[in-house]
């Protein structure tokens, strides 16, 4: 395994803190025959345990993109990302683009780019999309952002090129259709929120409401009745504990900083469910 291998993106309810204690309940990765992510998003989990099988997914067509074009052509993102600097009227040129018609012309490349340039320098890395699904976060300030992370994008497109990494776009649902026994899933949906202010539904246009919840509750007992092994990651809600109350819940620390509500940032209770010991 290589330790450069780690995300490209920051990424909202990324996991990388989280690591020590996933780690702990994480099966052994000889026993997974293919590992699946419906909900990859900045992929802390993939990236650090690194399966040499996995069915990736997100609904989030831009982040797909780029994980795209860093297994196909990194180089290529290399050279376009050394066009771009930390400039705040770059930014919201760049930021504009989804607004315009000439969106549809930018190549996949052009794209990738973009969105990696944009969450490289917008404010605490925040992916935010209006309901009409164009990028609103403000620029975020920073001094010296690393726009050009060459490195680690040429580890992940390595990663990605000498495994089988099945990368997807859509359903989550639709992500784990021939999945077999065997295979190990991990969910990290978006959250049940702690409260209004804490709900977070900018990710991606539709959000995530517990209609959505319930039905993911659905997918694992569906999942759990063939024998395969899930972990999933959700907020210490009374509704999630007591969607989940016939499965393992167990309570993890973590420490948030996307909220409105300064008070409400810092450590919260969130939890690890699984069905196996």
């Amino acid at each position: 395994m290589s330790k450069l291998v780690q995300p490209v993106l920051k990424w909202v309810g990324g996991k990388r803190q989280l690591i020590p204690e996933i780690e702990k309940y994480f099966p052994d990765k000889k026993n997974i025959s293919t590992y699946y992510e419906p909900f990859v998003g900045g992929g802390a989990v993939l990236f650090h345990f690194q399966p040499r099988k996995a069915v990736i997914n997100d609904v989030n067509e831009e982040l797909i993109n780029l994980y795209r074009v860093i297994k196909d052509d990194v180089e290529s993102l290399i050279e376009d990302l050394r066009n771009y600097e930390n400039d705040e009227d770059l930014y919201y040129e760049i930021r504009a683009l989804d607004r315009s018609p000439e969106f549809k012309n930018l190549t996949n490349v052009q794209r990738a780019s973009r969105i990696h340039f944009l969450n490289k320098t917008c404010y605490n890395g925040l992916y935010r999309v209006n309901s009409a699904g164009e990028f609103n976060t403000p620029f975020g300030k920073y001094k010296n952002p690393n726009i050009v992370n060459d490195t680690v994008l040429r580890a992940v497109s390595n990663y990605f090129n000498k495994s089988k990494i099945k990368i997807l776009n859509g359903d989550y649902e639709e992500a784990l259709k021939g999945i077999r026994k065997g295979a190990f899933v991990y969910f990290d949906p978006p959250y049940d929120p702690l409260s209004s202010s804490s709900n977070f539904t900018g990710y991606s246009e539709g959000g995530f409401d517990r209609e959505e919840q319930i039905r993911l509750k659905e997918v694992c007992d569906k999942l759990n009745s063939r024998g395969i092994k899930f972990l999933l990651s959700n907020s210490s809600t009374k509704f999630i504990k007591d969607l989940y109350k016939d499965y393992d819940i167990i309570p993890v620390n973590a420490k948030r900083s996307i909220n409105s509500v300064g008070s409400e940032r810092g450590e919260v209770e969130e939890v690890l469910v699984k069905n196996y010991d």
